[in-house]
């Protein structure tokens, strides 16, 4: 099957990876409630259909950051993506950077922040809190060096959410042998070929062995529950670059991160993967965007299967929209090629709905393109 949309390469996904590994992609927190209404909330937002335009020039390109991105669209922080294709994560920046967005490199790759920037790719760096400061003062540093265009601080994993079906599919012994057996592609290109098998950024104080496992250990023991906004302080400090913060749901807290030196923020619940019930992004970005009052650039992720939801989201009041989930399956289904081709199909989905929108350029998404009536 070929790909023509998010959901068809999710399909393909699940066909190609061992059951723990699509269930670590796929599932959320609890009862998957928030995973779902992120979705959903997000589907239900109605545009105003427009005619008799002049549509016939589209620009979807957006400034930020000093830079010049080929769509207001990034690739957000995806843990264990080296696990889905062979060194997965220098494959998808080097799909981004072709594609003109950027890629955003988790804490929790399997490819090391050299290995990635030393392919000539470039990358922003997302980093989370642990208790051993010296080692987040590390990774800064380790960022500062590979020229990473931003920094992403996740803030929202104090501690790990409860992901049943995580649980359910890890498996182990026998029981994982015949899950790798039961994909032969991906072991011979993952399993066979893919080695080092280990968390890059984290090898050096979790060592080399199966990450999936470690990694869930080593969140429990060291993510930090007593961090405050004056860590955030702390960490802006040390990077002179862009500082995104990343996890926000309330409008408060947004603020407070953008007084903490924060140059953008990331309206995000972890893709429904920590605490369940909470609001969907969707409904959370108006509300923050009329908090924050232009005084900090948006982002925002979440359910984002489309370039119809990027569309959505813009004229939600967001600035950026990171995808997650969208690019994750792609790699997993055909590694960076299939990456490629999925932006190709978030831009072209993007110029239908400005074109049919009356909107031509990036900055002109924007609230008045709702229909509130068919929406309410």
């Amino acid at each position: 099957m070929r790909a023509a949309c998010v959901s068809d390469y999710r399909a393909l996904a699940k066909a190609r990876l061992p059951h723990f590994l699509f269930e670590y992609i796929d599932g959320g927190s609890y009862g998957e409630v928030t995973l779902e209404r992120n979705v959903a909330d997000l589907q239900a937002i109605a545009l105003r259909q427009r005619v008799l335009r002049d549509v016939s020039a589209i620009d979807t390109s957006t400034a930020l950051f000093g830079q010049e991105w080929a769509m207001p669209v990034g690739l957000g922080p995806v843990g264990l993506a080296g696990l889905y294709a062979r060194r997965g994560e220098v494959q998808a920046a080097k799909a981004a950077a072709a594609a003109g967005v950027p890629f955003t490199l988790s804490t929790a790759s399997a490819c090391a922040i050299e290995e990635v920037v030393g392919s000539g790719a470039p990358a922003w760096f997302q980093l989370y809190f642990v208790k051993d400061r010296g080692f987040v003062s590390t990774m800064i540093e380790r960022a500062k060096r590979a020229k990473c265009g931003a920094l992403i601080l996740t803030v929202d994993l104090a501690v790990p959410g409860s992901r049943y079906r995580d649980a359910r599919a890890t498996g182990s012994g026998l029981g994982r042998i015949a899950q790798y057996l039961a994909r032969p592609r991906w072991l011979w290109d993952v399993g066979l070929n893919g080695k080092p098998h280990s968390l890059g950024n984290l090898a050096p104080i979790v060592g080399n062995s199966a990450p999936l496992a470690d990694f869930q250990a080593w969140i429990r023991a060291n993510f930090d529950p007593s961090v405050t906004w004056k860590d955030v302080e702390w960490v802006r400090a040390k990077w002179d670059g862009p500082l995104i913060v990343k996890g926000l749901l309330d409008a408060q807290d947004a603020r407070q991160a953008a007084a903490a030196g924060a140059d953008a923020i990331v309206v995000s619940n972890h893709g429904g993967r920590q605490l369940d019930g909470v609001a969907s992004t969707a409904s959370a970005v108006p509300r923050i965007a009329e908090a924050l009052g232009g005084n900090c650039r948006i982002f925002v992720d979440g359910g984002v299967r489309s370039g119809l939801d990027v569309v959505r989201m813009l004229a939600l009041g967001a600035d950026f929209v990171l995808l997650g989930r969208a690019w994750a399956y792609a790699l997993a289904a055909g590694g960076g090629n299939a990456v490629a081709h999925m932006l190709k199909l978030i831009e072209a989905e993007m110029r239908v709905a400005m074109a049919l929108t009356g909107t031509t350029t990036v900055a002109e998404i924007g609230a008045d393109i709702l229909d509130r009536q068919a929406t309410a």
